[in-house]
């Protein structure tokens, strides 16, 4: 999995925002110190988190699965524009035949699980799919015998506050693996300034 932070908003936006209610720009310094201070008083310890909605995050993800896609899917206050199955499954037609134990070649097209038995059933859904494609069926139709582990790649907005419910909740123990090791990549992904928005809602064992 990779994870890449294409743009974001500058922490001035959200503290100009937070002065616009009280039109206390007069007592800010640009986005130093001061203003840093009331971005988390007001946002993280007061609790106003709608202030924090104006700080967006622009990020590349790429090699998660469909499953993790899924998951994704679930945190409606995000966009996604996601890899086209339909467009791009014809990659796999002129592959050579996925072998079972070839997990070294599978893992271009899927993710593994350490699980031999699950990683396997993949690798044969995938030669299956290889296969039906090289009978000319139509990637439409073709599609409906992707596994969930097949890859996909997407681009993923974000505004602070959705962010960190996403992280507070995909970062815990009790969250999928695959996604919980997104949620740890995103946040790592974030600019250094910005991290303190979040340090308390990554889960910590």
């Amino acid at each position: 999995m990779e994870v890449t932070l294409l743009n974001h908003t500058p922490l001035w936006v959200c503290s100009n925002a937070i002065r616009t209610c009280w039109q206390s720009f007069d007592k800010g310094d640009n986005g130093g110190e001061i203003d840093l201070a009331l971005i988390d008083r007001v946002g993280n310890q007061l609790k106003h988190a709608s202030t924090l909605e104006h700080l967006f995050y622009n990020f590349y993800i790429k090699g998660i699965s469909r499953a993790c896609l899924q998951e994704l899917a679930r945190h409606r206050i995000a966009s996604l524009s996601v890899k086209s199955t339909r467009y791009t499954l014809k990659e796999l037609k002129n592959e050579s035949e996925f072998k079972p134990n070839d997990f070294e070649n599978a893992s271009r097209y899927i993710v593994l699980t350490s699980n031999e038995f699950v990683d396997n059933a993949s690798i044969n859904a995938l030669e299956n799919l290889r296969q039906i494609l090289n009978q000319n069926t139509s990637l439409d139709i073709a599609k409906y015998c992707l596994p969930e582990s097949y890859k996909t790649e997407l681009s993923w907005s974000i505004n602070a506050r959705s962010l960190q419910n996403f992280i507070t909740l995909r970062s815990s123990k009790s969250a999928l693996w695959e996604i919980r090791n997104l949620a740890n990549a995103i946040y790592n992904a974030l600019p250094n300034e910005h991290k303190f928005i979040f340090a308390e809602c990554v889960y910590k064992d």
